[in-house]
Order: C-alpha cells, then structure tokens, then sequence
C-alpha cells in the first residue's frame, strides 16, 4: 500500500526560502501536500522592494494580498491592493509586484497548473516597454 500523503500545511511544516526578490514560503506543490494541479506560495517582499516584470508562458496565477500593501501591474494597468484585494494574471500576461510602501507586503500567490511546463517564469523588466514603464506613471515613488 502507498504512503499516504499528508494533506495538511501547518505552520511547522512550511519551509521558507529568500529569493532575490521575496522570501517565499512553499505551501501547495507536489512535495509539501500532494497537490495535482495548485501550487500555492506565501511572499513577503520587502518594504521598497519588488518581483519586477515577468510571465509564466504556461500558467495562470491569482495574487492575493494578506498584509501591507501592493502596486500590482498586470500588462500596462496597476492598482493598489491592499489586504483582502487580489489580481488575476492570465497565462503569459507580463505582470509584476511593486513594493514602494514603508511597510513588507505579504500576498499568496496560486498558480495553476501545477506542472505548467518550462519556463515556469520569463524576466522581461529589463525589455521596453516594461523597464520604464513605471516612470510614465502617476503611482507612489519607490525607495
């Protein structure tokens, strides 16, 4: 018979990670629940800090705001997200996550599928029209 696998993320279990961009920690994927089809990050990105323009060419992904605040861009739109305010980005929509606040931004991030192919992510922040696409913006300045 199979091991059973554990279906549940406690707060024990998670396991945290600094990217260049955020610490991640890892809930939803094959290895920490199982998952099939969601994978689920929990991010903080520091306050002046940024997840600058890039894609997922093979998923979609749902960012959802649990603390601070956010300038989410999703192609050439932003808003403010504040907690309890998400972002749909559709599969190979360039998007990034902005951080120019005093304060960290914690959101989840929920893509799907899960086995979406390579590349799983493509930076283009330093490609026009994205590397100065913020300066044309009437937005809060970052750090």
């Amino acid at each position: 018979m199979p091991e059973k696998q554990n279906r549940f993320m406690q707060a024990a279990d998670v396991t945290k990670e600094k990217d260049p961009w955020a610490t991640v920690e890892w809930l939803s994927n094959a290895d920490t629940v199982g998952a099939e089809d969601l994978l689920m990050v929990r991010a903080t990105i520091d306050a002046g800090g940024s997840h600058p323009f890039h894609t997922h060419p093979t998923r979609e992904e749902i960012i959802y705001v649990v603390s601070g605040q956010a300038e989410q861009w999703v192609e050439d739109e932003y808003r403010i997200l504040k907690a309890g305010e998400m972002a749909l980005i559709p599969q190979g929509a360039v998007h990034g996550t902005y951080n120019p606040f005093d304060e960290d931004v914690t959101f989840l991030a929920i893509l799907s599928p899960l086995k979406g192919g390579e590349p799983n992510i493509v930076d283009v922040s330093t490609e026009e029209p994205w590397a100065s696409i913020r300066e044309k913006q009437d937005r809060p300045k970052t750090k």
